[in-house]
């Protein structure tokens, strides 16, 4: 009696007459790892990869069954198969490094990106290692989309920014007042801007109004302290510059704050924002508030100065002073430029 035949396994079966952008679906929704790995399906999938115009690279990479070698030795070779092998436009590209404290190739991949048409590119680096961004990111003029975390930020003195800018995020970088207030002000497309800098007294002052961005839709602000510590960002200049201005998010630090202001500073503030106008500000989040009485006239002026605004959600930090409901009926006495402006506290 004859032994059954056992039905070959081969990749014939495999679809091989696939248009290239659904190749390029196929293979973006996978890992860098395992797109990679297609190349040893057939000689059609052969380093389809290498021409993806979307890449993303993280922490995931490292997760193999090879442990001897470290991550730095890892990541070198990664980017010499990506410096080498790939080929055609790059237009979006993510490097997440939380794990690495050394950056190998970096410097040469952004190099690459800057010459291949990048327009949307997210950096995020480990907090304990800035990493110095070299002079040839300042070259890619085609970038649309911006993330930037734990980067530090020396622009060349030739820099005249990014001029078809979309979206700016910026978490935990270094830069100067100047630099920022550049990078802001040359991007008159600029649709959303995120600026979350725990230490933003150290280094980012802005004490004037940036120059006109007449497209700004979404803005969010972290501040390293309260705002009775934050008065050197001068919050109403730099909201003069955002006219059309429909979302507003401002994220207070977790650090405890005193109670001591005086009745000249609200003054001063109140004074300030007299020139202030938010006629298409819809959504406002202030989150990690203390309920200072700064904190009280900010929320205060906002509501008086928002004839559009739909909803306030107020969501204060660990070490308020009042409770929720004190919160609610506290601001409800406000009054409202708005007349559909609901006002919604979230305890923490």
């Amino acid at each position: 009696m004859m032994p059954p035949k056992h039905k070959k396994h081969s990749c014939e079966s495999l679809p091989t007459n696939l248009p290239e952008n659904v190749i390029n679906a196929i293979l973006m929704r996978l890992p860098l790892r395992d797109a990679v790995r297609t190349s040893i399906l057939s000689k059609q999938w052969r380093y389809k990869w290498c021409r993806l115009p979307q890449l993303t690279l993280d922490d995931k990479i490292w997760k193999t069954t090879n442990n001897l070698l470290s991550p730095s030795i890892k990541f070198t070779n990664i980017m010499y198969n990506i410096l080498t092998l790939h080929s055609g436009p790059i237009t979006k590209f993510t490097l997440s490094m939380s794990e690495l404290k050394k950056y190998p190739k970096i410097d040469s991949l952004i190099y690459f990106l800057s010459r291949n048409g990048i327009e949307h590119l997210v950096v995020q680096f480990s907090e304990w290692n800035l990493y110095k961004l070299p002079s040839s990111f300042f070259t890619c003029s085609q970038l649309r989309h911006l993330t930037l975390q734990n980067c530090l930020i020396c622009p060349p003195p030739a820099f005249k920014g990014f001029n078809m800018l979309i979206s700016l995020e910026l978490c935990h970088v270094s830069v100067s007042s100047i630099s920022l207030e550049s990078l802001i002000s040359s991007s008159p497309y600029l649709e959303n801007l995120v600026l979350k800098i725990s230490d933003t007294l150290s280094h980012i002052q802005i004490k004037a109004p940036l120059k006109y961005v007449p497209h700004l839709t979404k803005l969010s602000l972290m501040y390293g302290e309260s705002y009775e510590d934050s008065e050197k960002c001068d919050l109403d200049k730099f909201l003069q510059s955002f006219p059309v201005l429909e979302h507003l998010h401002l994220e207070y630090g977790s650090s405890q704050v005193s109670m001591d202001e005086s009745d000249n500073e609200v003054d001063e503030v109140s004074a300030s924002f007299s020139d202030v106008t938010l006629n298409h500000l819809r959504t406002v989040k202030v989150e990690g508030i203390t309920c200072t009485m700064l904190e009280m006239q900010l929320v205060k002026l906002l509501l008086a100065n928002a004839p559009m605004l739909v909803r306030m959600l107020i969501e204060p930090g660990p070490y308020y002073a009042y409770t929720e409901a004190k919160i609610l009926a506290e601001f409800t006495k406000y009054q409202r430029a708005s007349p559909k402006a609901e006002i919604v506290v979230r305890d923490y």
